[in-house]
């Protein structure tokens, strides 16, 4: 019994002492999504000028580096929320779970989609997604079967496309743009091929296949700084690059965004799905933290308030496009509920 109090005692004095840490941080720490990071800067400045909290700090770590952070643990030296350019992963929840991370509210801020951009100092290119797989991936199908990618200009591939050579710069693996470009573009474009449909790849061969991209050059990864994709493309004509639409609807005046299955990368095409390379964005926070680090609850209202997320509010000028009125409803009925993720 005696044993049993002291256990008692010290889980309290334990939870007593992580209580009066994290309130000894008075900011919101953010991490994640660079793609996402645009939107969320924009709230935390908000955040910080009209109301009684300090501005939050954001940082851009990219979606799987802002999971691992995340989910490392609870209490102050922990981030608060993070942002992600893809749903949180079955795995990533599982790792948050063994670290203490049980309790997480996830919110859905709206959509983007992933732009293949070049140089306005270049011509539009038309790209179906089966070419830009075969430009990128590290193994495409010639004569029934798997070789390693001979392809090294554009017109190699379709006499239509540009006689230059392949250079796509992109995000890294750890960043959800990566993760989203995989599936909805490589993928996408491998599952075009009647090539791939006939060499009956088992399942996780043709996962690993179609979602592989070259190391050879073709495909270049620049860090998970979205700006540095933008000056490279402006200094260089014949490359291409892969990013989100807000990076391509704040350059505007210096890149331009190519047709992808003959659909321009626009916000009425990415709103409506027309677009195929589009994607839903989140932001995941700790409801442990909430009471605990002040501030937490009062951002998901901040962000979640039409004159910030809403049509006409001040992300949709960042390039944010806003999900339909019902379901922003929705959306914010659960998070300011703080209503727990469902998988």
């Amino acid at each position: 019994m005696l044993r049993k109090t002291l256990t008692v005692a010290a889980i309290a004095v334990a939870a007593t002492t992580i209580a009066g840490a994290a309130q000894a941080r008075d900011q919101l720490r953010i991490v994640g999504s660079s793609t996402v990071y645009p939107f969320t800067t924009a709230v935390a400045e908000q955040f910080g000028k009209t109301g009684k909290f300090k501005t939050p700090v954001v940082e851009s770590t990219g979606t799987g580096g802002g999971m691992k952070l995340f989910c490392a643990g609870i209490g102050p030296e922990h981030p608060d929320l993070t942002n992600a350019s893809r749903r949180i992963k079955s795995s990533e929840v599982e790792m948050c779970a063994k670290n203490g991370v049980a309790d997480i509210v996830e919110m859905k801020i709206g959509y983007d989609g992933i732009a293949l951009a070049n140089s306005k100092k270049s011509k539009k290119v038309a790209f179906t997604r089966a070419q830009v797989f075969l430009a990128l991936a590290k193994d495409v199908p010639q004569g029934g079967k798997l070789v390693p990618n001979p392809y090294t200009m554009w017109n190699q591939i379709d006499p239509s496309l540009p006689a230059v050579k392949i250079e796509v710069l992109g995000p890294p693996p750890t960043s959800g743009t990566r993760d989203s470009f995989n599936e909805m573009m490589m993928e996408g474009g491998c599952n075009q091929l009647p090539e791939i449909k006939a060499l009956n790849l088992d399942k996780k061969v043709h996962d690993k296949v179609c979602q592989t991209i070259r190391e050879d050059g073709g495909y270049v990864e620049a860090g998970e700084n979205d700006n540095l994709i933008v000056q490279k493309l402006d200094a260089n004509p014949n490359a291409f690059g892969a990013f989100g639409y807000s990076y391509l609807d704040q350059n505007s005046d210096k890149i331009q965004g190519n047709l992808i299955d003959g659909i321009d990368p626009t916000f009425d095409t990415i709103a409506t799905a027309k677009y195929p390379v589009s994607r839903a964005m989140f932001v995941y926070a700790k409801k442990a933290h909430v009471g605990q680090i002040p501030g937490v609850k009062e951002f998901l209202a901040e962000y979640t308030a039409e004159k910030a997320w809403g049509k006409t509010g001040y992300l949709s000028d960042k390039g944010l496009i806003p999900m339909v009125d019902a379901e922003r409803k929705d959306w914010a009925a659960k998070i300011n509920g703080l209503e727990n993720l469902k998988m």
